[in-house]
């Protein structure tokens, strides 16, 4: 469990820097490989990873001039960004943290 936790905030550190330097297809791949071996799990953990992914999937469409790809990214990062809220976990703050940067990256894209 200990190496996993470790594994979860490195993968989000790298994750956030990728957002931060505007490297949104980096951002993908750095939950990517924490999501895709869970990916059929119905955890509500796994699938708020897939919100996250999804943003950085949104970002990188608008990047590309794609607006209506991008708009379909977001909605889904929409779906599951609510299983935030009930969601009991040590990296709650970290994935709080990240709604906060999301937020703040999209409010920079529109």
């Amino acid at each position: 469990m200990a190496q996993e936790s470790t594994g979860i905030t490195i993968a989000f550190e790298a994750y956030e820097r990728s957002l931060s330097e505007g490297r949104y297809y980096d951002a993908h791949n750095d939950l990517e490989h924490l999501w895709y071996p869970r990916r059929f799990e119905k955890d509500d953990e796994v699938l708020l990873w897939k919100g996250f992914i999804n943003a950085a999937v949104c970002f990188e469409l608008i990047k590309r001039g794609r607006q209506e790809a991008s708009e379909k990214a977001w909605k889904n990062y929409l779906k599951y960004c609510p299983l935030l809220e009930n969601l009991i976990t040590p990296h709650k703050q970290l994935y709080v943290k990240m709604v906060q940067i999301i937020e703040h990256t999209k409010a920079q894209h529109v």
